[in-house]
């Protein structure tokens, strides 16, 4: 099933990583992006959790970057080569929420990092998500755009429910 996802994965991450990225040099680039990748492989592992529901999104389509681009104002048209940015097509707008809301709160990461332990289909340890449940200072500093509550609300907001109902549906029913 990962592999099935991988270029939702891919795609949605660079996403998040251009539209908020690192203040540095290479170093901060790269914890940047390990940073958005770990949430985003939760959230799509969350968001696509049988394979059946990998597949049937890779027939559908992740929906691509046009929304994400205009809600956050970052710049999804190439001015050249059409090409060059075919790889905004597999962002999934829901992973790429799913993703800020978890870059957001390391409470809410921690509990979707538990919930794919849960379903007994991964064998997923918190220490394989370190950077996304417990990131350090240089992490912070890092990832200072991509961590910002206030620049990922916009993102956040878009699909925070959802998420907050795919991990706990009984606290939904009951309300």
């Amino acid at each position: 099933m990962q592999a099935d996802l991988s270029p939702v994965i891919a795609a949605t991450a660079q996403w998040l990583t251009r539209a908020y990225p690192a203040p540095g040099g290479a170093l901060a680039s790269a914890l940047c992006e390990v940073q958005a990748r770990q949430a985003v492989t939760v959230a799509a592992w969350l968001r696509y959790p049988t394979p059946m529901d990998a597949a049937l999104m890779g027939m559908a389509g992740p929906g691509g970057s046009g929304r994400l681009d205009w809600i956050t104002g970052a710049d999804g048209a190439g001015a050249g080569d059409p090409d060059a940015d075919a790889w905004r097509t597999w962002v999934d707008e829901v992973v790429a929420s799913w993703a800020a809301c978890l870059l957001t709160d390391p409470e809410l990461a921690a509990l979707a990092v538990a919930a794919l332990g849960e379903d007994g289909s991964s064998a997923v340890t918190p220490a394989e998500f370190r950077r996304l449940v417990a990131p350090d200072d240089r992490d912070h500093r890092a990832a200072a755009l991509l961590r910002h509550p206030d620049l990922l609300a916009p993102v956040a907001d878009l699909h925070r429910a959802q998420l907050l109902d795919r991990l706990d549906p009984e606290q939904s029913l009951a309300a």
